[in-house]
């Protein structure tokens, strides 16, 4: 049965965001809220725990991972970014945007798109996932919560209680997030190309 964490929107209890920490570092899967829905999160290593995330969402291997980081610094650590691509993420973040990149030597080949060798980053914007961050002390390795069959993520924390109490660890709930998933940008080529339009406004990539 996956533990609940009821936290305040704005400014998340530190006890909260220190036990959720707990759980990614023995190696557990979280349900979290982000600023385009919910979100499963664990340790950029945890392999069992990447392995589940395509279980519940019944994806395949060439399934585009996420990694949340906290700060611009974080994400430069994990993907190729040169001067234009900069400018352009920069100028997006924080926000509702994922970005395809090639990934670095820091990022574990298992999490690289098998041809392409690029991952999917973002820096959100919302409060508590930046607490969770500060607290993490690294990016989390993340994927929308879409189910199978469905177009949006989950957006109410008691409804992903409720339909992966025994496949997660801990569901995160602060009330209202937001409810569209980000806009995916790939920049992997050096030029844009819009993959998914979502919360994030494209024209600017378009």
């Amino acid at each position: 049965m996956a533990r609940y964490l009821d936290v305040h929107p704005v400014d998340p209890q530190p006890r909260a965001m220190a036990q959720a920490v707990s759980v990614l570092r023995e190696g557990g899967l979280i349900a979290y809220p982000t600023d385009s829905g919910y979100a499963l999160g664990a340790m950029m290593g945890n392999q069992h725990a990447k392995e589940r995330i395509l279980a519940i969402r019944r994806l395949d291997d060439k399934h585009h991972f996420t990694l949340v980081c906290r700060d611009f610094a974080q994400l430069g650590q994990l993907v190729h970014v040169d001067n234009a691509v900069f400018r352009a993420v920069k100028a997006s973040t924080p926000g509702p945007y994922t970005f395809i990149l090639p990934g670095t030597s820091e990022v574990p080949r298992r999490l690289l798109h098998p041809k392409k060798r690029t991952v999917g980053v973002r820096i959100p914007e919302h409060p508590v996932v930046r607490a969770l961050l500060a607290e993490l002390g690294e990016p989390l390795l993340s994927s929308t919560l879409i189910l199978p069959g469905e177009k949006d993520p989950m957006t109410d924390g008691w409804a992903v209680k409720e339909e992966l109490d025994h496949v997660v660890d801990v569901v995160i709930d602060s009330g209202e997030c937001g409810t569209e998933p980000t806009t995916v940008v790939d920049l992997s080529s050096g030029s844009a190309e819009v993959v998914r339009v979502g919360a994030g406004d494209p024209a600017r990539f378009e």
